[in-house]
């Protein structure tokens, strides 16, 4: 976690931090982006000063998220370029049907959630798993990792969850080293505190091709898979890091009980 912390906040410093997450070299990234790599070292030095469109194409090609790069922006003394309007917006009118639409019309859980893994929206099949979940840990926002992982939440109910939570926190991981984001790395601090520690030879079976939730509901237990999908081409940082994960059957037997 720390490799990823900013101690300086000049745009040098942030652009080699970025680039060491890439694990791409002064060379790589000068190829990538059209640059000689001798311009490269003089930004990352200071001894050069990028322009705003250089800034952007950096970013661009290290593949740093929109919120991120506002903050290269300004690091660089430029104004932020990406906005961040509220999902409730007259802007997000068709965005905000679009989620609808598929979370009224998906027949199994489904919910939309924010780079916290808070959600924003959900379809009733969905709030029907929280059954028995404490409603402590429900507000003041809903967050998807804790009421899956707390002890109070569904943790109890979860079968495999030994194998269900190292995968959780496998996922939020490479998230946290993909955005640098520190709200995430905080939840990430958060639910190791609640799952503890795992056994080492946790691993998924090879015959699998994906790992489950197996989930208890009254005397029967759901096995289920997830997709996640997020807009194509978002220019609004609240479209970005928009979710939306949507439950499957993953045998015959679920299938029957949901259907």
């Amino acid at each position: 976690m720390t490799a990823l912390a900013v101690a300086d906040s000049s745009f040098g410093t942030m652009l080699r931090t970025w680039r060491a997450t890439r694990r791409m070299s002064q060379l790589e990234l000068a190829s990538a982006a059209g640059v000689s790599s001798r311009h490269l070292s003089f930004i990352e030095t200071g001894r050069a000063r990028p322009s705003r469109e250089m800034v952007v194409h950096l970013a661009e090609q290290l593949d740093v998220p929109l919120r991120q790069r506002n903050d290269l922006l300004t690091a660089a003394g430029f104004a932020p370029l990406y906005r961040e309007t509220p999902l409730t917006a007259p802007e997000m009118d068709a965005a905000r049907a679009a989620v609808d639409r598929i979370l009224a019309g998906h027949p199994y859980p489904a919910i939309a959630v924010d780079r916290r893994w808070d959600v924003v929206n959900a379809n009733d099949a969905a709030f029907a798993f929280l059954e028995g979940v404490d409603p402590s840990i429900l507000s003041p926002q809903l967050n998807v990792f804790r009421v899956t992982l707390h002890p109070s939440g569904l943790r109890p109910r979860i079968v495999n969850f030994e194998e269900y939570a190292a995968h959780m926190l496998e996922r939020l991981q490479q998230q946290v080293i993909a955005s640098a984001d520190p709200t995430l790395a905080e939840l990430l601090e958060e639910m190791r505190g609640y799952v503890g520690e795992l056994p080492p030879s946790i691993h998924v079976p090879t015959a699998q091709v994906l790992l489950p939730m197996r989930l208890r509901m009254g005397d029967h237990v759901l096995s289920l898979m997830s997709t996640i999908s997020v807009f194509g081409t978002p220019v609004d940082i609240t479209l970005a890091e928009l979710a939306l994960e949507l439950f499957f059957p993953a045998d015959a037997a679920t299938a029957a009980l949901l259907g």
